[in-house]
This record gives structure tokens, sequence and C-alpha cells, in this order.
């Protein structure tokens, strides 16, 4: 099991620092999206722990200047190059280094931190998350792209390593917590839990007429725009499912999900005696981010603390599958095999793109994935390297932008 087993391995040598009352450094990819702000928080409660190496943004030029004025990281990057002139003028006297560009972003992930949130949004966190796994950092992974567009050479790199991976995603860290990495073959089901987001009781009609603003109103969770209806259309879950193929290599008939309103039960676990072990917490990002942090530790957060008696109670159902097609169409694409996964994540961030600028309906995304698919792009069983995954999610983003023109006709 390639993340629990890196990261058993690397126990020792993390409580040997937390003993010695080291400094942690750290890396930021995507400081400015929500995962970002929420870990600056954290670090922000414990400046004695960490030392910031750098922080990376691809636009948020003003945020990140604001995050570097306060947190004083010993690089700021911005990955629009247009933005470079702004980012070195607010950060004018301050003695922190300035880069600008994708390459740059890649660059910082290569400095030597030692734990490095892989934050980035999308396909464009792959190069960099892979060049901190390349040189063995503890990489704390939020995002799922990685595992999704490119799992099995993911996983490769980790081996080649010894990279430890930490899932920040609430749900595989809730897995984290309670699987037992030595006793896989114990488990019958690792079941992911939905929310179901904000049109979990709309009917088809209903989501054919739904808004952008309406989709990233998250009922729980306070995500960015593509997260958020990624989650409408539960493809979030979808790729969280394949992400978890690849972090707990239990086989796919023993993954499920599980629709879960209250967000409260962030996962479960059931073994072969009947036990389920789930991780409860109220809906924070900070949790698992905390996890990730401090581990092998734990450290203290300001979440709200879980009051049972107040929630009174916990809910349960089935996904439906007609209503929230991306889910199905992201098992099927795991099944298919990895080029199939590359595909799938591509269509999708171009699908809902398309939806947020107003180009097709919510509905859309879902017809525009199963299309893309259906025409066979990601036939290639593995992509031997990443070279093959860049070229495979090229092809699938332009056929998705062919079918969303049509579509707008």
């Amino acid at each position: 099991m390639a993340l629990i087993a890196e990261a058993h391995n690397a126990e020792t040598g993390a409580s040997s620092r937390a003993a010695a009352g080291g400094r942690k450094s750290i890396t930021i990819l995507g400081s400015t999206g929500s995962i970002g702000c929420s870990t600056l928080d954290l670090i922000a409660r414990d400046r004695d722990g960490f030392d910031l190496v750098a922080l990376t943004a691809h636009r948020n030029v003003r945020r990140l200047i604001e995050q570097a004025r306060q947190h004083r990281p010993q690089l700021a990057v911005i990955a629009d190059r247009s933005l470079y002139t702004e980012l070195k003028e607010g950060l004018q006297g301050t003695g922190i280094e300035v880069a600008a560009g994708e390459e740059a972003v890649i660059d910082a992930a290569g400095r030597s931190a030692a734990w490095v949130m892989a934050g980035i949004v999308g396909a464009a966190g792959l190069a960099p998350t892979l060049t901190a796994v390349r040189r063995g950092a503890c990489v704390a992974l939020a995002n799922k792209e990685c595992l999704v567009s490119a799992g099995p050479l993911f996983l490769e790199e980790v081996a080649k390593s010894g990279a430890t991976l930490l899932p920040v995603d609430s749900e595989h860290n809730a897995i984290f917590q309670v699987l037992d990495a030595n006793q896989l073959g114990s488990v019958e089901k690792i079941v992911l839990t939905a929310s179901g987001g904000p049109f979990r009781t709309w009917s088809e009609a209903e989501m054919a007429a739904a808004t952008p603003e309406q989709a990233v109103a998250h009922p729980r969770w306070d995500m960015g725009a593509k997260i958020s209806v990624d989650s409408a259309t539960l493809m979030n879950k979808g790729l969280e499912l394949i992400e978890a193929h690849y972090l707990f290599p239990v086989g796919e008939p023993r993954l499920d999900v599980i629709i879960h309103p209250e967000s409260i039960v962030h996962s479960m676990v059931a073994y072969e005696d009947g036990s389920v072990l789930a991780q409860l917490g109220s809906p924070d990002m900070r949790t698992p981010i905390s996890y990730a942090l401090a581990w092998p530790s734990r450290m203290a957060t300001p979440c709200a603390r879980l009051d049972l008696a107040q929630i009174g109670q916990l809910t349960f159902e089935a996904p439906d599958f007609k209503r929230f097609p991306a889910l199905a169409l992201a098992r099927e694409a795991l099944c298919a095999g990895a080029a199939a996964s590359t595909v799938l994540n591509a269509a999708n961030e171009v699908a809902v793109a398309a939806f947020l600028a107003g180009r097709i309906g919510f509905l859309d995304i879902a017809s525009a994935v199963a299309s893309v698919l259906a025409l066979g792009t990601g036939a290639v069983a593995v992509p031997a390297d990443l070279e093959t995954v860049y070229e495979i999610d090229r092809i699938a983003r332009i056929q998705t932008e062919e079918w969303v023109q049509n579509r707008a006709r």
C-alpha cells in the first residue's frame, strides 16, 4: 500500500524532529486557494513551529502579496507571467524573492522544504507536485488530479524517491486515520461519504436551469468554484473514488460511495468481522490539513467541536446515478484504465469552465464528459510517461471544447 507504507516508513524520522523541537520547513503550492489559506491559518497559530520556504499562486496576485507580507516566505511565485511586475512591486523592500511563470512554480516545488502542500487545483498541479515527490518530500496531497490523471506514474515516482504522501481531502484523510494498512485483506469495503451538494433534492428539470451561482453555493463546505461545481455534479466524489483506488489498493469492487448530507462522517472502513470504523468531525478543512501538517502527531485547531446531541441525527442515502451520472462515469473510467481517467478529468475541467462561463448548462457537464470518453482517446491502458499524459489531456480538452462549441450553436 503505497501511501500508508511510505508514511509509516517515515514515522520514526518525523517523531525525532518533533522531539528535538525542530521547525518544519513548508512550501504551499496554491496558497491563495481555500486549502492554501486554511494551511496558512494553522501555521500562523504556531509561528515557532514552521519556516515558510515558498508560496505560489496562479493569478490572485493581491492575495499572494498579502500572504507573503504577513507570513514572510523566502519565495513568492505567481504562475501568470503578466503579473510579475505587480508582485515584485508589492513585495518591494521585504527581502522576499519573487518569480513568475509555470516553470517558476515547478522550481519552487523543487526547493528544499521538508513538507509540501499540493493545493493547486486541476491538472496544472501535476508537474509541480511530481517535482516535490521526486526529491523525496513529504507531500500533503490536496490535488486529486495527480492520481486521477497519472495514478500509476505518480505512485511509481513515489516508490523511486521514497517520498511520503499524506492525503488532505477530508474523505481520504478520514480513511487514512481508520484504515489498518497491515490488514488490507480484512477490509470488506471502504465507503466515501458525499454531502450530495446543493442540488441533492433537485429534479433534473430544476438542475437543467441551474445557474453557476447556485452550483457554487455548497451547503456545507467553503470551496473554490471548480470544486464546488464538481460537488454539485458528484464528479468530485467520482474523482475521489479514483484517487482512493490508488491510495488504498483494496480493489475497485470494495470502494463505495454514500450520500451523507450533514458531512459529519467523513468516510468509513468496514471490516470482515462486521466492525465499521469512521472518522467524524465538523466540516472544516483545517482538521484534515492539521493532521497532515502535524503527522505523525496532532495539533490544536480552532475548528468547532462536534456536538452530536445538538446535531440530533445523521442521515445516509444511496446516490442517484440517473440524476447524477458523473459518479457512474468516474467508476467506468476507473475500470477502463488510467488513460480513461486522464480523459475524464480533462473533459470535466473544460466542461466545468464552460458552465461557469455560461456557455453550457449544468446537465451538459456530464453529457460532455460522457461524449468525450466515448471517443476512445484513453484507449491506452497506462500512459508510459508524463508527456503521454499531457498529450492525452490535450486531445481530450480539444474534443471537449469542440463539443461545447457545437452545443452552443
